[in-house]
């Protein structure tokens, strides 16, 4: 099945955890609407933008999978809301142009430069509610000594 022109379902739920571990990765109806906004509305627009595959390396987490990769209770990836983003695995555009593009072209609920320095983030967190929902918000997670787990400062 068809996200977008350019994004699959299975591109959308894949995880080496989840086959690994052997736990079933699949979306419900409603989860899949709301994967077919962000690929309408954030996917595919960078995709033909840059001309460029981009690599999702998170997208649908089911409830089981979060949960075993240590994530939020309350990520928007169990919604099917959100997608983490890689162009670097192509070499061809970076991550710091997807982001960028985001920010200040794309309509949004957050933006997250996940770690990376300050050129470039190890990936890009997106995620996309409605037209009337989306918050804009935009951070930057990083790794504090002080603190376990992932610290995050408003962009």
């Amino acid at each position: 099945m068809k996200l977008s022109k350019n994004l699959s379902l299975r591109e959308a739920v894949r995880s080496t955890t989840a086959q690994r571990l052997g736990i079933k990765n699949l979306p419900d109806d409603p989860q899949v609407t709301n994967l077919k906004l962000i690929a309408k509305n954030v996917f595919q627009p960078l995709r033909e933008h840059f001309e460029v595959p981009i690599y999702v390396s998170s997208g649908y987490r089911s409830p089981e999978l979060n949960e075993s990769i240590g994530g939020s209770a309350t990520s928007q990836h169990c919604q099917g809301r959100a997608l983490d983003l890689d162009a670097d695995v192509f070499g061809k555009v970076n991550n710091a142009d997807l982001f960028f593009y985001i920010k200040d072209c794309l309509d949004f609920d957050q933006l997250i430069w996940e770690f990376g320095d300050d050129t470039n983030p190890d990936w890009v967190h997106v995620s996309y509610n409605s037209p009337t929902e989306n918050r804009g918000r935009v951070m930057k997670a990083y790794r504090d000594p002080k603190y376990p787990g992932t610290t995050y400062k408003v962009w």
